[in-house]
């Protein structure tokens, strides 16, 4: 839905280097920013913001838990939504897996929304989670992204937010 590479902030667009070839002490930084600014952007592209269509999405995350990966967390609000999973043995890859859950739930949400055409931007943000100490850190951030949206004023209260029990950091 928008250019991974950009963000905007105070009104200027800003060009920014892929996540992965940042320095582990500037992509948290550089992450929050990008993500903070994706919650504040008003934009007509907000299909995930109606429940059914959410639905759709959280369908298609579960879908593949336990075939190409353990799901672990996520988020959805009206605009992105953020993913964590451990890849199984035998998975397919994540380009593959980002593919399968993108083309099928553009499929079903089109169809819902008797719409065609793109509805993902091509590239996602993976990163490799390196310890536990970031798997902490990247839950927790899921898990609040909706309370620092205004959605929720508890993670457990937005509908579309997941975590699996034993991963639970909140």
């Amino acid at each position: 839905m928008y250019d991974p590479n950009l963000f905007k902030t105070q009104n200027k667009q800003i060009k920014i280097k892929k996540l992965n070839d940042l320095p582990e002490s500037d992509f948290q930084n550089h992450f929050i920013l990008y993500d903070e600014s994706l919650n504040k952007q008003e934009t007509k592209i907000n299909y995930l913001k109606k429940p059914e269509i959410a639905q759709i999405l959280a369908n298609e995350f579960h879908q593949y838990d336990g075939k190409d990966y353990n799901l672990i967390a996520y988020t959805i609000l009206s605009n992105h939504f953020h993913l964590i999973f451990e890849l199984l043995k035998g998975n397919t890859g994540i380009s593959s897996i980002m593919k399968k859950i993108k083309g099928r739930s553009s499929l079903f949400i089109n169809r819902k929304l008797n719409r065609a055409g793109k509805l993902w931007q091509d590239e996602s943000y993976d990163r490799w989670v390196r310890d536990e100490k970031e798997l902490y850190f990247i839950i927790k951030y899921i898990l609040e992204n909706p309370i620092k949206a205004g959605l929720a004023s508890n993670w457990y209260d937005w509908k579309f937010t997941y975590c699996k029990p034993e991963f639970l950091v909140l």
